[in-house]
């Protein structure tokens, strides 16, 4: 587990690279849907933080309402807040989901996604269940489908192309969520573990953890401030986010959501 290519960001704690033992688990082949979501919300009245908060962060090319923006994220004035931006209206109150039925699930925090889990009868991956899963039984690779980005000139996930964040060339297909089984899965049969959306998984985040990870099913910290996210998302780039790696991590608030933030689920074998 770990970056073999020294290729990570430091604050990220990509290494060492470690070994890691695990107990038989199973994992969605797929991210969760707006269709398999939609279910939940229909048998359960669910509301998700976005839609209880009334915002959600969208990618400022993908926005439908520019009257709805409250303003840009400090830091990053790509990411718009935008009012009435949710799972059901993924880049404003006029956008819907209808024709996304297959598209993976976004505007969803970790709450949400735990919740959906819960209601299923699973859970969210550990991180280390999901670098496992990821890795599709390659050993140190950089991709989840080996070290070549375009392996024959063809694209194996959906991520940026062009000049992030002002240019986006679309040469995969897609400007944000592709359907989830729009490219080919990796070794174990697992769809778009790399790009498409982030995933979260069930740790907190400490850029220091696996320097103090147990070997045998490790669970993350006990605490923290932030949890897991895995895979990366169509916003990645090599220029700004080289986090579709096999190894890359990342982290947000279990509140946070955005238009590029979704989930798979797990469970005991």
């Amino acid at each position: 587990m770990g970056d073999h290519l020294d290729e990570g960001y430091p604050a990220d704690g990509e290494t060492p690279v470690h070994d890691v033992e695990l107990r038989p688990f199973r994992i969605d082949p797929v991210a969760v849907t707006n269709a398999a979501f939609s279910t939940f919300v229909k048998e359960t009245g669910y509301r998700t933080v976005a839609e209880r908060e009334g915002f959600s962060a969208v990618f400022h090319l993908a926005l439908a309402d520019p009257g709805a923006v409250r303003g840009a994220v400090a830091g990053a004035p790509w990411w718009l807040m935008v009012d009435g931006a949710d799972w059901r209206h993924p880049e404003g109150p006029s956008s819907d989901v209808s024709a996304r039925s297959n598209h993976p699930v976004v505007h969803l925090s970790h709450e949400d996604a735990t919740a959906y889990a819960t209601w299923a009868g699973r859970r969210l991956p550990t991180e280390a269940e999901w670098e496992y899963a990821a890795r599709g039984g390659l050993v140190g690779s950089r991709f989840v489908w080996g070290d070549e980005l375009m392996p024959g000139g063809r694209h194996r996930c959906n991520i940026w192309q062009g000049e992030f964040p002002a240019r986006n060339t679309e040469d995969d297909g897609w400007l944000t969520t592709a359907p989830v089984k729009s490219f080919l899965p990796n070794g174990y049969g697992l769809f778009q573990m790399a790009g498409n959306v982030w995933e979260w998984c069930s740790d907190w985040f400490a850029a220091d953890y696996y320097t103090r990870s147990p070997e045998a099913d490790p669970i993350g910290p006990e605490t923290g401030e932030s949890r897991v996210l895995r895979g990366g998302s169509f916003l990645c780039h090599d220029s700004y986010c080289h986090r579709y790696r096999v190894a890359a991590r990342s982290h947000n608030t279990p509140d946070s959501s955005a238009a590029n933030i979704g989930f798979r689920c797990a469970s005991d074998a």
